[in-house]
Formats: structure tokens, C-alpha cells, sequence
């Protein structure tokens, strides 16, 4: 049975899928319509009782969350992790941080009927969590201050990551100025569009590339 990645176009499963097609090693991909919910059909479920993406079935197995599926593939493929031991802790705390902050202060800005079950309160809401949003990539502009990649100057499954969220500071919901706002990390985002995988992802996501 094929390596299998459930994904939606320009969702967080988008750091995963980069990852898999930059390691090489054949899959295929499952896409779902997340406005026409598909994640909540009986098949779906049945592959991820969550009901939200990515999901990474490997003969039978499954494995989600971006930073399990991430690790995953980094064990699989070395080249993607860092050699020395301090640079693999940064490496987890880059992914630590980035999924319990930036993706939960991103949820308030595009889902805020998971945190109240007062419509009129959706506004703030979602205002509150894109300030947030701004405070958050403010300080991860300065943590790719020096240039090059997130974890000592080499290329790993955190890359994918950051990619990820430069596009949803782009995207409709926060409207961030990321060239102007964030020019180290539009630095990285233009780096990571160098990269085959990249171009072949985005391509099959239907997604622009970093200019």
C-alpha cells in the first residue's frame, strides 16, 4: 500500500506535503475540500477521527499533526534534521513554538466559533488574534535576522514550516505586507521557492509562489 498524505490546498498540511516531496521516496496525495467538508465525510473520519488535515497513512498506519508527520519523515530522511544535539533541540522548539502559538493565534483569526459561542463576539476575536498573529511574526522576522535557514545555516523540515505561515500572513485572512512588514522571512519564503519541491507543491496546490 502506498504512502498516502491527505491534504487541503494552502492548509497547514502544506508544510508536510513540501516535506515529502522534498524527501523523495514515492506517495500520493488524497486532497480535501475543507469548505465543501470533507473532513467531516465517513471516509475521512475513518482515516482521521479528527476530522482536520494532514493525515499520513503508511500501509494501514496513520499519523497527524504537522510536527509528528514532520519529525517522521526527518527520521526517515537525516538529511532534513540537524546533525548536533542543540541544533535538534532549536529545531523542536521551532516547531513546538510555531504549532502551540502561530497556528492557535492564527485559529482565532479565521475560526473564532471554536472559542465562543457568541457570534457577536467573533470580531474581536479574530481582531485579538491577528494582533497577536503580528506579535508572533514580529518575533520570528528577528529569529531569521542572520539570513539562511531556521536551524544553523542548513536546510530541514522546519523550512516547510515557516513557508507555511509567511503564506497565511499573506493570505486573505491577515493581509500582512510581508515583503515590507517581514523582509528576512520574505528573504526565506523566496529561498524556499527556489526549491524544485517547492515549485512542484505549490503547483499541484494551485497556490502562488513567493515573489
Amino acid at each position: 500500500m502506498p504512502t498516502t498524505l491527505y491534504y487541503a490546498p494552502g492548509a497547514c498540511s502544506l508544510a508536510s506535503h513540501i516535506a515529502l516531496e522534498e524527501a523523495g521516496a514515492p506517495f500520493e496525495t488524497a486532497r480535501l475540500n475543507l469548505m465543501a467538508g470533507d473532513q467531516r465525510s465517513p471516509e475521512y473520519l475513518a482515516v482521521n477521527e479528527r476530522g482536520r488535515v494532514p493525515a499520513l497513512v503508511e500501509d494501514g498506519w496513520v499519523l497527524t499533526e504537522n510536527t509528528a508527520i514532520l519529525r517522521h519523515i526527518a527520521r526517515l530522511h537525516p538529511t532534513f534534521w540537524p546533525e548536533i544535539p542543540r541544533d535538534q533541540a532549536i529545531a523542536d522548539e521551532w516547531l513546538t513554538w510555531m504549532a502551540t502559538s502561530h497556528h492557535i493565534a492564527y485559529a482565532h483569526v479565521r475560526r473564532p466559533e471554536r472559542y465562543t459561542a457568541d457570534e457577536e463576539a467573533y470580531l474581536a476575536i479574530s481582531a485579538k488574534g491577528a494582533d497577536t498573529c503580528g506579535d508572533l511574526f514580529t518575533m520570528t522576522e528577528v529569529k531569521l535576522s542572520n539570513g539562511g535557514w531556521a536551524v544553523a545555516d542548513r536546510y530541514s523540515v522546519v523550512d516547510p514550516y515557516l513557508l507555511l505561515f509567511w503564506t497565511w500572513g499573506r493570505g486573505p485572512a491577515l493581509k500582512f505586507d510581508m515583503p515590507d512588514r517581514f523582509p528576512h522571512w520574505t528573504a526565506h519564503a523566496r529561498a524556499m521557492a527556489q526549491r524544485p519541491a517547492v515549485q512542484a507543491v505549490f503547483a499541484r496546490e494551485g497556490l502562488e509562489l513567493p515573489a
